[in-house]
C-alpha cells in the first residue's frame, strides 16, 4: 500500500541492507518519503538506493555501524547535509543468536546488547533533537522501535535476546512519558515469527532446526507485513500514537 500523507517527510531507517528494514525503506520511499538507509554492508545499501530510485523514489545509502558512536553521528551529519532534520526514525537493527545460558556466550551477549540495545541509544540521541524540532513546528514527529514477542513470550535458549527485546519495549515505554508530551509519537512494535535472515545468524545446529521447523508449521510474517504496518502507523493523523503493536502470524500462539 502507497500512504499520500507522508509525502516529503524525511526518515532514517537502521537495519536497512535486509530484511523488515530494507522493506521498510522501500515502503516508506514509495508513499513520497525521503529516506537515508543505515546499515554496515554499502553494497547492499547502495543496490537497494538504486532500486528505489528506479522506483521513483529517493533514497541515501549511509554506511553505519550502530555499535560504534563515532559512526552513528557521522551518519548524522551526513543525513543533515544531504536532505535536513528527519521527522521520522524507525529502528530496526537487530541480532538474534540463542544459546544455552549455561554455554557461557559472552561474546554473543556482548554484541546483542551493543546492538539491539545501546545501538537503538546512539540513534536515538543522535535524531531526538530533529524530531522535537518537527514536533514544534507542528509536523508529525515519529520513533519507531522494532522490538519482538520474545520481550515477553519466554522461549527456551533466548533469555539474553529476549531481555535486550524487553528492554526495548520497556524503553519506548519510558519515552512516551517523555516525548509525548513534546507531541512526538513512540510506538514499539513486536513482530513474531518473520521470514528474515535474521535467523541465518544462528550458529547452534539444534536452535536453527528448531527456527526452521517453526517456519514449516505455519505460514510466517513476511518483512511487507511489518513494513507496511510500519508505514500504516506513521500515517495516522498526528495526534494519534498507535503506541504498542503485537503482529503475529495467524497460526502463532
Amino acid at each position: 500500500m502507497s500512504y499520500e500523507n507522508l509525502t516529503d517527510r524525511i526518515a532514517v531507517v537502521t537495519g536497512a541492507a535486509s530484511g523488515m528494514g530494507e522493506a521498510t525503506a522501500r515502503t516508506l520511499a514509495r508513499s513520497g518519503v525521503r529516506v537515508a538507509l543505515l546499515a554496515r554492508r554499502t553494497d547492499r545499501l547502495t543496490e537497494l538506493a538504486a532500486k528505489i530510485a528506479a522506483d521513483g523514489g529517493i533514497a541515501t545509502a549511509v554506511t553505519t555501524d550502530v555499535t560504534d558512536p563515532d559512526s552513528v553521528a557521522a551518519a548524522a551529519t551526513l543525513i543533515h547535509k544531504v536532505f535536513g532534520p528527519v521527522s521520522l526514525v524507525v529502528n530496526v537493527a537487530g541480532l538474534m543468536l540463542p544459546n544455552p545460558i549455561l554455554a557461557g556466550r559472552e561474546d554473543e551477549w556482548a554484541r546483542m546488547v551493543d546492538t539491539n540495545i545501546t545501538g537503538v541509544l546512539r540513534v536515538i540521541r543522535a535524531f531526538a533533537g530533529d524530531l522535537a524540532a518537527a514536533a514544534d513546528a507542528g509536523q508529525a514527529a515519529d520513533l519507531v522501535n522494532v522490538s519482538s514477542i520474545a520481550a515477553h513470550v519466554a522461549f527456551p535458549d533466548y533469555a539474553v535476546y529476549g531481555a535486550t527485546k524487553a528492554a526495548i519495549t520497556q524503553l519506548s515505554a519510558m519515552l512516551r512519558t517523555e516525548l509525548g508530551s513534546r507531541r512526538i509519537r513512540v510506538t514499539n512494535i513486536e513482530p513474531g515469527l518473520t521470514d528474515t535472515e535474521l535467523g541465518s545468524h544462528i550458529d547452534n545446529p539444534e536452535l536453527a532446526g528448531r527456527l526452521d521447523g517453526m517456519f514449516t508449521a505455519m505460514t510466517a510474517l513476511s518483512a511487507d507485513d511489518v513494513a507496511d504496518l510500519i508505514a500504516y502507523t506513521v500515517s495516522r493523523p498526528s495526534h494519534v500514537n498507535l503506541r504498542q503493536i503485537v503482529a503475529l502470524p495467524t497460526q502463532q500462539a
